[in-house]
C-alpha cells in the first residue's frame, strides 16, 4: 500500500501580502496586486504585478536581523525566498531524510544585467544551495524548473519521492521575479496584455507578468494537532510537444495529465469541486485549456484563474494558487476569476464571477507552460 502524502503547511509573499492570511484578506475584498508600473528605462509603463521592494526590506530585516547567517549579498528574490520559507522552518524539523525543492523558472536572471561573465549566482542550482544552506538542510537541494508547470510539478516530485521512500517530508519553495529579461522575453511574443489581464474573457488581449515567493511542507507522516491537511491523490504531466510557445489547439497534453491525475486518484469529473486553472488571458492558453475541460467533462465544475489578482507569476504560480486554492477550502468560499465578464472560448466554463459559499473537498490544480509541457494535481481536503 502506497504512503499517503499530505500539504499540512504554506506560506506566501506577494504584492497582495507577506502571509496567507492578508493574501486571503485582500482576495475576498477584491484587491489585485496588478497596477500599472515602469520597469524599463525606455519603455512606457506597464500592467504587472509588483511586490513593493522597501517592504521587502522592511519584513526581512524584522525576521532576519540578528541570525546567525549572513545576510549581506543577498538578492531581492532571494530574501522574497526566504520570507516565505522562515514560517514553516520554524515549526518543522529539518531531518537526513527531509527534502529541499526550489521551484523557479528563471531565478537570479536579474544578475545578467550589464555583465561581461555569467555570475555565480544565476545558476538555479547555486540559488537552490544558499537557500538551502541558510535553513541548514541536510539533504542535497532538487530544482525544478520547468516553464510554468514548475509550481505544480515541485508538488508531483515531492508526493512521488516521499511515496518512493527516499524521503520522509519535504519542503518546497517556489519563486520568480519580475525582470527586464523576463519582461522582454514576452514581450518578443507580443503576449503582454495592454490592460489589466481578463482570462477566458472575449476582451482578453494578453498577460500581466507578476511575482510572488510560496512555500509549502509536505509530508508521509503529519501529526495529530496540524491545523489541516490535503493529501495530495494524484498527479501527472504530459509534455504534448505541439510547439516552443503555443499551446496545442486540441489540448492533448492538458487533457492527458487530468486524466492520469484524476485516475490515481480515482475520482470522477462529478466529484471535482473545483478547479484552479492555469488561465493566462492569452487567445491560444484559454483556448486550449476550455477544450481539455470539456474534453475531461469538467465544464461544470466551479472554476478560476488568479491571475487577475497575482498575474503571471512564473514557476511560483502553480504553487501559489494551490495555496489559495486550499485556503478556499478551509473558508468554504470560491474566489471569482478576477475580470472576467463575457464568455471568450469556443467551449462552455463555470467561470467564477463573484465570491460565494462551496463545500471544497476535491481540487484539481491545473497548469501549461512554454515547450508544450503541461501538469495536474488533485487534493482532498481532509
Amino acid at each position: 500500500m502506497r504512503k499517503e502524502i499530505y500539504i499540512t503547511d504554506y506560506n506566501c509573499v506577494t504584492p497582495l501580502g507577506f502571509n496567507v492570511d492578508s493574501n486571503w484578506k485582500a482576495l475576498l475584498d477584491g484587491k489585485s496586486g496588478v497596477a500599472l508600473h515602469k520597469i524599463i528605462d525606455n519603455q512606457e509603463a506597464f500592467y504587472a504585478s509588483m511586490i513593493d521592494s522597501e517592504k521587502i526590506n522592511e519584513e526581512f530585516n524584522r525576521f532576519f536581523n540578528g541570525t546567525q547567517n549572513d545576510i549581506r549579498n543577498l538578492t531581492r528574490l532571494e530574501k522574497m525566498l526566504l520570507l516565505s520559507l522562515q514560517p514553516l522552518v520554524e515549526k518543522y524539523t529539518i531531518s537526513e531524510e527531509t527534502a529541499f525543492i526550489l521551484s523557479t523558472t528563471k531565478g537570479n536572471i536579474s544578475l545578467l544585467k550589464n555583465q561581461s561573465e555569467l555570475p555565480e549566482g544565476v545558476y538555479l542550482s547555486k540559488l537552490a544551495q544558499k537557500i538551502a544552506a541558510f535553513f541548514g538542510f541536510k539533504t542535497k537541494p532538487i530544482v525544478i524548473s520547468n516553464a510554468c508547470v514548475s509550481g505544480v510539478m515541485a508538488i508531483s516530485v515531492a508526493k512521488n519521492i516521499i511515496q518512493a521512500g527516499k524521503y520522509k517530508d519535504a519542503f518546497i519553495i517556489a519563486g520568480d521575479e519580475l525582470s527586464e529579461f523576463v519582461i522582454s522575453g514576452f514581450n518578443s511574443f507580443q503576449a503582454i496584455g495592454s490592460e489589466p489581464c481578463k482570462p477566458y474573457d472575449k476582451n482578453r488581449n494578453g498577460i500581466n507578468i507578476g511575482e510572488a515567493a510560496a512555500a509549502v511542507y509536505i509530508t508521509s507522516q503529519p501529526s495529530e494537532h496540524e491545523k489541516f491537511r490535503f493529501k495530495v491523490l494524484g498527479d501527472s504531466a504530459v509534455n504534448d510537444a505541439n510547439h516552443i510557445s503555443g499551446p496545442s489547439r486540441t489540448g492533448d497534453g492538458l487533457y492527458a495529465s487530468i486524466k492520469n491525475a484524476m485516475t490515481e486518484a480515482n475520482v470522477s469529473s462529478e466529484q471535482i469541486d473545483f478547479i484552479s486553472a492555469h488561465g493566462t488571458a492569452t487567445l491560444y492558453n484559454d483556448e486550449m485549456e476550455a477544450i481539455a475541460f470539456n474534453r475531461m467533462e469538467l465544464q461544470h465544475v466551479p472554476l478560476n484563474s488568479m491571475k487577475g489578482f497575482y498575474g503571471h507569476c512564473l514557476g511560483a504560480s502553480g504553487l501559489l494558487e494551490s495555496i489559495i486554492s486550499m485556503e478556499s477550502a478551509l473558508h468554504s468560499t470560491l474566489i471569482p476569476s478576477r475580470n472576467f465578464e463575457e464568455m471568450g472560448v469556443s467551449q462552455p466554463l463555470n467561470i467564477i464571477k463573484e465570491n460565494q459559499p462551496a463545500a471544497i473537498r476535491y481540487i484539481l490544480k491545473t497548469a501549461s507552460g512554454f515547450g508544450g509541457c503541461n501538469a495536474a494535481v488533485v487534493l482532498e481536503n481532509c
